[in-house]
């Protein structure tokens, strides 16, 4: 099953994420099929940046969104 997720990056305090589309079954930080943008919950208010192109498609093709990927979409009016 492909999902879409967050990718944990940053330092030990001050965490950013990456959207990325992967496999069910990949570690949290590991092998990734495409990244679709980031997200910075440290900025106010926190910053999202999604290809919003990118992320159709792939809700499209069946990705499944994780339930925080699914909040921040529709935060930004995706799903």
């Amino acid at each position: 099953m492909v999902k879409i997720r967050l990718k944990r990056m940053g330092q030990i305090h001050a965490p950013y994420y990456r959207v990325i589309v992967a496999d069910s079954r990949t570690p949290r930080n590991g092998k990734f099929i495409a990244q679709l943008g980031t997200y910075d919950p440290n900025k106010e208010p926190s910053e999202l940046k999604v290809n919003v192109d990118e992320a159709k498609k792939w809700l499209a093709n069946g990705a499944q969104p994780t339930e925080t990927v699914q909040k921040l979409f529709k935060k930004a009016g995706i799903c």
